[in-house]
């Protein structure tokens, strides 16, 4: 795992909407919380988001990777995914991602699943990625 200074300050800028947001280096990478949740990791500047099953197939359907700590073995991953170029560049849709990964986290006080959020409108599939 490695990151840049300059790539973890562009994520707290393009994240600066979300608030409390903050990153502990860790491992060669680093992690981000938002009040204390982990929600997000960077390795290799490459910005990895929390997903669930109600947002899972928002970065799936457009091609994005899984982020797989161990390359010998494939077969262990997390959920988290690498986060589209154009949602890491368009700071609000970073944000309601963000959101989306956070609250995937933290659950609901009723248990249940938070619901699908704005982030599967700003993640549209695209030719280049079903190509």
């Amino acid at each position: 795992m490695a990151v840049s200074s300059e790539y973890l300050d562009y994520v707290h800028d393009q994240l600066s909407g979300l608030g409390g947001v903050t990153s502990r280096r860790m491992f060669g990478g680093a992690g981000l919380y938002c009040d204390e949740f982990f929600f997000a990791l960077i390795d290799n500047d490459t910005l990895y988001l929390r997903v669930n099953d109600a947002n899972r197939a928002d970065f799936t359907t457009r091609g994005m990777s899984q982020f797989r700590p161990y390359p010998d073995s494939p077969q262990l991953s997390m959920s988290y995914y690498e986060t589209p170029a154009d949602v890491l560049e368009d700071a609000a849709a970073l944000v309601e991602a963000g959101r989306e990964g956070r609250e995937g986290r933290q659950g609901r006080k009723d248990g249940q699943a938070a619901a699908r959020g704005p982030l599967h409108h700003t993640m549209p599939e695209t030719a280049a990625l079903r190509a």
